[in-house]
C-alpha cells in the first residue's frame, strides 16, 4: 500500500472529467489536481511551449510526493508525455493511448474520427496511437478550437453550440466514421449534443474511463493502492484565478471543488 496521492494536471479544468472517473473507480485514493489556467488553453500554443509548461507542472507535482502522475490533457500528452516519463521518478500516464485503444476496440468499419484542439490534431498523436494498434484503420481528424470556449462559459447545449458542433462534425459524418474520439477533456461535457449530431450509429469514445482503469491497474501492479474505506483528500491548485477555477471546477466535477490554491510556476524547486 502507498498512502501518497495521485497527481493530475491539465491546462485548465477539463481534466476534472478524468479526475471524476478516477474518483468513481478508486474512491479511497487521494488526488492533487493542478490546472494551468493562467497559461491555458494549450491548444493554440506552440508544441515546444506546451512541452515546457507540462514538464514544469509534472516536476512540481512530483515534488509534492505523488505516487503517479496523470497528464489529464490531450495537448500536453501529445506534446510532452515521453519527455515527462523520461524525467520523472514515478509512473506517468497520458490520455491519448487509452482513447485510441477504446476507439480501435469499438469501431466496426475501421473508420475513426478524432476531434481535439489544434495542438492535439497537429501533433498526430492519436493517428500514431491508433495505427500502432491497427495499421489498417482510417483516421480522420478535425480541430475544433471554439468548443473549449463554449464549455468554459458553461454553455454545453442549445442552438449555438449545436450549430458549431455540426459545422465541425459534418465533414467527419461524410467520411462515414462509426467511432469518434473526443480528444479533449472538455468534450465529455458536450457528449449529449455531439451524440445527437453524429447519430445513434456512431460510438463516442472519451479517455476518462479508460484512464481510470489504467490508473487502477498501474497502482495495483505496484502494490500502491490504498486500503478501501480509508478517507481520501482532494487538493486543487491553479496558476491563475482561483475563484474562476472554483466556479468552473464545480461545473466539471461538483461540490468537491471547495477551494483552489493559486501556485505560480515555475517554482525554484521545479526542474525544467
Amino acid at each position: 500500500m502507498n498512502e501518497a496521492p495521485i497527481g493530475m494536471f491539465d491546462s485548465g479544468v477539463g481534466g476534472l472529467t478524468v479526475m471524476r472517473a478516477v474518483m468513481r473507480r478508486l474512491p479511497w485514493e487521494s488526488i492533487i489536481y493542478f490546472g494551468d489556467n493562467a497559461r491555458g488553453p494549450y491548444g493554440p500554443r506552440d508544441i515546444q511551449e506546451i512541452r515546457r509548461f507540462a514538464l514544469e507542472i509534472a516536476a512540481f507535482l512530483e515534488s509534492l510526493g505523488v505516487k503517479i502522475i496523470v497528464v489529464a490533457c490531450n495537448s500536453a500528452t501529445s506534446a510532452a508525455l515521453l519527455d515527462i516519463q523520461r524525467k520523472s521518478a514515478v509512473p506517468v500516464l497520458g490520455v491519448v493511448e487509452p482513447g485510441a485503444r477504446g476507439a480501435v476496440q469499438a469501431t466496426r468499419n475501421r473508420r475513426i474520427g478524432v476531434i481535439g484542439t489544434r495542438a492535439t490534431v497537429r501533433s498526430g498523436a492519436y493517428r500514431r496511437a491508433i495505427h500502432a494498434l491497427d495499421a489498417g484503420a482510417h483516421v480522420h481528424s478535425r480541430a475544433c478550437p471554439t468548443l473549449v470556449d463554449f464549455v468554459e462559459r458553461g454553455e454545453v447545449d442549445g442552438p449555438r453550440v449545436e450549430e458549431e458542433v455540426r459545422r465541425y462534425l459534418n465533414p467527419l459524418k461524410k467520411r462515414g466514421v462509426d467511432t469518434l474520439v473526443l480528444g479533449c477533456t472538455h468534450y465529455p461535457l458536450l457528449r449529449e449534443v455531439i451524440g445527437r449530431v453524429m447519430g445513434e450509429g456512431v460510438m463516442l469514445i472519451s479517455s476518462d474511463q479508460e484512464v481510470a482503469r489504467e490508473v487502477e491497474e498501474n497502482l495495483s501492479r505496484r502494490g500502491y493502492l490504498r486500503e478501501p474505506g480509508v478517507s481520501p483528500f482532494y487538493r486543487f491548485m491553479c496558476s491563475g484565478d482561483p475563484e474562476q477555477a472554483v466556479s468552473l471546477g464545480r461545473i466539471f466535477l461538483g461540490p468537491e471543488v471547495e477551494r483552489v490554491e493559486r501556485i505560480e510556476l515555475p517554482l525554484g524547486g521545479c526542474r525544467p
